[in-house]
């Protein structure tokens, strides 16, 4: 299964892209796994999975209608 990932902040710039394509992911896990082997600059930073625009903080499972995007560590003010 291929799914479009949405970045943001220092993770879009680290891929040096917005967007990244990952193949072969049935879960939140999995998927965290595969990007942080591809960008391993990602796997020293503690990010946030947002599944169809809500947060999550378990494993979920996937398939290719979902929408996610990562959040890097972000403060406002």
């Amino acid at each position: 299964m291929r799914m479009e990932i949405i970045l943001f902040g220092q993770l879009a710039d680290i891929a040096g892209n917005n967007k990244i394509v990952v193949d072969g992911v049935a879960d939140t896990n999995e998927l965290e796994k595969k990007v942080n082997k591809l960008y391993p600059a990602m796997s020293g930073i503690k990010y946030i999975i947002a599944v169809d625009k809500k947060t999550i903080h378990t494993n979920i499972a996937l398939n290719e209608k979902t929408s996610v995007a990562l959040l890097p560590p972000f403060s406002g003010g």
